[in-house]
């Protein structure tokens, strides 16, 4: 039985015929590019960095050697005392803060979450042309609920982990992990345009990025 799918899929087939490329591949030629930014890994960091701090997220260039000194001093300066982690998370990060942890073992609830001050993580990559970091749920990135509830985000990114484009992305990312893709802090604006922020995640984005 045809069903209204196969009618549709049929149509777009029949429509491609005369598309360059796809009678031979079945895919029709794209004239798309991967990746729209000239230079090299210190060009996407610069692009990222800018991006990011479009979005209002808070940037620090750093190297990492020097990370633990610049998270002890976010952390003091933001006022942090409980600070949740995520399993995985590479434990010189914080050799130098004096803050009290909260290890996640899965059992944290929202609740708990929501009186904490501060989580830390890392990501899986981060996308320069959008200024977007990607979590997915990996070693030191943890849950999505971690990085969600609590109000001040602070998010680490090595330098091989800055890709140009979201076309260069995607094929690194597993479509069967639960996926973040942040760009600042949450934000949305009111009916007359008034940005809120902290709305349905953190409302302070911290990145290091290590060069």
């Amino acid at each position: 039985m045809t069903t209204a799918r196969d009618t549709v899929l049929a149509r777009i087939r029949a429509a491609l015929t005369d598309i360059p490329g796809h009678a031979e591949t079945g895919t029709p030629a794209r004239g798309y590019l991967a990746a729209h930014v000239p230079g090299g890994p210190a060009a996407l960091l610069d692009l990222l960095a800018e991006n990011l701090a479009d979005y209002r997220a808070h940037v620090h260039r750093t190297t990492a050697g020097a990370l633990p000194a610049m998270l002890a001093r976010l952390l003091a300066d933001r006022g942090t005392r409980v600070l949740v982690t995520p399993p995985g998370l590479p434990p010189d990060w914080l050799a130098l803060a004096t803050v009290e942890r909260l290890p996640d073992d899965g059992s944290l609830t929202a609740h708990t979450l929501e009186s904490v001050d501060s989580v830390i993580t890392g990501c899986a990559l981060a996308i320069a042309e959008t200024g977007t970091i990607v979590l997915d749920t990996g070693p030191g990135q943890g849950r999505r609920l971690l990085t969600l509830v609590p109000d001040h985000h602070i998010c680490v990114v090595r330098a091989d982990q800055v890709l140009a484009s979201v076309p260069q992305a995607l094929p690194l990312l597993d479509p069967g992990r639960p996926q973040t893709w942040i760009s600042g802090p949450s934000a949305t604006s009111d009916i007359e345009l008034d940005r809120v922020e902290g709305v349905h995640g953190p409302r302070t984005l911290e990145v290091c990025i290590l060069d």
